[in-house]
């Protein structure tokens, strides 16, 4: 029979949680309760406008738009891997990739709104869809707008040596509000262009 060792070894201890992993898990916390409001409200008043342009008249389902996004919670993993392994030279190219994939979907959002506005008549005081659907597409694209920021920060700093292996944890970070960008996108997706078309 082995005795059971009362002092745990070295790879049993305990550490606290990294606080800026923390600090990102509250503010996504509060942001999803904010997001929740306005999908709620979308939802809400599907089908409520007194008059057009509705959804179905107007709305395409911007599939380029939303698999360059989606697309961006791989690369970003990929330079988080690379980071790790004290690859910056794959991180760099990774995390670039990923700010190009958000500023094509940013892109493909600003096609839309032009079409939608001057082609359509769609406006934030057109109808309750109007009012609705930019106020929930507008709030997505702003955090796309601070991700990439972020983003486009972080890879000038690699460029200049300041990034290196021993700042994973952080990278990390950032790339969890990445993939909370990414995964409020699903639900936009859902709830605008399938739910409520």
């Amino acid at each position: 029979m082995s005795a059971i060792p009362l002092i745990p070894s070295a790879e049993q201890e305990w550490h606290l949680p990294y606080k800026g992993r923390i600090g990102m898990y509250g503010l996504i916390i509060a942001e999803t309760a904010i997001f929740t409001i306005f999908v709620v409200a979308y939802v809400f008043y599907i089908g409520k406008s007194l008059y057009g342009p509705t959804p179905a008249q107007v709305l395409d389902v911007p599939v380029f738009n939303t698999i360059c996004l989606l697309s961006s919670s791989v690369t970003i993993w990929l330079s988080e891997r690379s980071i790790e392994h004290g690859n910056m030279r794959g991180f760099g190219l990774w995390w670039a990739a990923t700010i190009v994939l958000g500023a094509i979907f940013l892109v493909g959002t600003g096609i839309e709104w032009n079409k939608l506005i001057y082609h359509d008549g769609l406006t934030i005081s057109t109808n309750l869809f109007g009012t609705t659907f930019y106020s929930l597409v507008g709030l997505h694209a702003s955090h796309v707008v601070i991700g990439l920021i972020m983003l486009s920060l972080t890879l000038l700093f690699t460029l200049t040596g300041h990034v290196r292996h021993e700042h994973s944890e952080r990278v990390q970070v950032l790339a969890l509000y990445w993939h909370f960008v990414d995964a409020v996108w699903v639900v936009v997706f859902t709830v605008v262009y399938i739910v409520g078309r």
